[in-house]
């Protein structure tokens, strides 16, 4: 059943990317010849006016061929067609070339709209402040909404903490934003530096299954469990989500003599660890911040919903930034094997809190993969939508197209990396199932 959600979430992605293609081409007056879901040998098509509407074998990708589209393969008579691709305004080959990933963005948003208006959104309000902390001494108050943090502007709360996932806390001062009775103040904090015993991991309290991530030289890391692993159970305490591992540790402050036995879920496989945690120093700011669903209004849903694109957008280019700066590691890195089981952990983890949080789980990781699949097919990469776009931008500023053949031989050259990079990720999945 779990894979086969995940085969559902994927026909979806492409559909919809390849609809957003397919329409405004149509709206332009270009010749669609071919619209197919999955790529290889067809299994069912059948033609209705111009178009040929394909069901191929391999259930992952998709394409909307349009007349023109590719001008090194045009016939004499394709190429005098007013149908053609080539032969339409470069606004109006803009728009087509666009129109994936901005269905993908729609779809996102249209996602985001029914899981905030049933669930709600993690507006940034503070809910406690430690007493004579760095937030304390500043000023912060329970209830303060955030709206920047470090530098970076705030609209939910998962924002402030990928902030400090990509950036963490030195002892350098931090300046928050509040809004507080309609005004807005500014606050300089200087964070505390805190020795303590810790296993060395971070996890979202609104998260129900206990995904971690292992921060480098900790005591986790030590043991061998890894960032991306399930949390079971901690000394034979068995935790059905993340708030009630957080309660366990609230219960069970850490010493020197604190060793555990870890039970952790990776890739269906379950792993046992003793852990001894390590005294840290770390900096902290004294304040928890709300990453709990509130309830919306319809007006609030819609503005939330706008928030949650503008925070996956954003979480997609710092991911891309960590993965050049090392950050992140080629196992943090998924193509389609590891998305499905990724789908199918998401499936399997909810369905004891019902159908009706499996539901709202799975559109939380299509609106997560729709706004990837737009930004990704928006970089100016050869063979991808941003780099036909990036060609058609300097025809714009040129006055006169790239040379078709240069054209397609970037595009040509692009399309074998991409497939030897898809391969590479394949077996990096499927050895990570393994592992």
């Amino acid at each position: 059943m779990s894979v086969l959600i995940a085969i559902i979430v994927f026909s979806v992605l492409v559909i919809i990317h390849e609809f957003g293609h397919f329409l405004i081409a149509k709206k332009n007056g270009i010749c669609v010849t071919e619209f197919a879901l999955g790529m290889g040998p067809k299994l069912l098509h059948f033609k209705k006016g111009e178009t040929t509407y394909c069901l191929n074998l391999v259930p992952f990708g998709g394409y909307c061929q349009m007349l023109g589209m590719d001008p090194t393969m045009e016939s004499e008579d394709e190429k005098d067609n007013s149908r053609s691709f080539q032969n339409k305004s470069i606004w109006a080959r803009i728009s087509v070339v666009c129109g994936g990933p901005v269905f993908n963005f729609l779809l996102a948003f249209v996602l985001a709209l029914i899981v905030i208006g049933f669930v709600g959104a993690d507006v940034p309000e503070v809910t406690s402040v430690e007493e004579g902390s760095a937030a304390s001494e500043a000023g912060l108050k329970k209830g303060d909404l955030i709206t920047s943090y470090n530098g970076t502007s705030v609209s939910i709360g998962r924002e402030i903490y990928l902030q400090d996932y990509v950036s963490p806390l030195t002892k350098d001062d931090v300046k928050i934003t509040v809004k507080r009775d309609g005004k807005k103040k500014v606050l300089r904090l200087r964070p505390d530096e805190i020795t303590k015993y810790m296993y060395g991991m971070q996890y979202s309290l609104s998260d129900e299954s206990i995904t971690i991530t292992v921060a480098e030289g900790s005591a986790l890391e030590a043991a061998g469990i890894k960032t991306g692993d399930q949390v079971v159970s901690i000394n034979g305490t068995e935790f059905r989500n993340a708030k009630e591992m957080g309660e366990y540790f609230e219960a069970n402050p850490l010493s020197e003599e604190s060793t555990a036995s870890f039970v952790v879920k990776r890739n269906k496989k379950t792993i046992t660890a003793n852990v001894t945690p390590k005294e840290v120093t770390y900096y902290d700011l004294g304040f928890s911040y709300n990453l709990g669903r509130k309830k919306q209004n319809a007006l609030g849903a819609l503005k939330y919903s706008c928030f949650e694109i503008k925070y996956q957008i954003k979480t997609v280019f710092k991911s891309l930034g960590m993965l050049f700066n090392g950050k992140l590691t080629k196992d943090d890195v998924s193509g389609p094997v590891g998305i499905v089981d990724m789908i199918s952990d998401t499936v399997n983890d909810s369905k004891s809190d019902g159908w009706f949080f499996v539901l709202m789980n799975v559109l939380n990781m299509t609106i997560l993969l729709s706004a990837n699949l737009g930004v990704m097919n928006l970089l100016p990469l050869p063979a991808l939508d941003g780099g036909r776009l990036a060609f058609l931008l300097i025809e714009l500023i040129l006055g006169k197209p790239v040379p078709k053949e240069k054209e397609g031989m970037v595009h040509f050259v692009g399309m074998v990396l991409l497939m030897i990079l898809m391969v590479f990720i394949l077996f990096n999945d499927i050895g990570r199932l393994f592992r």
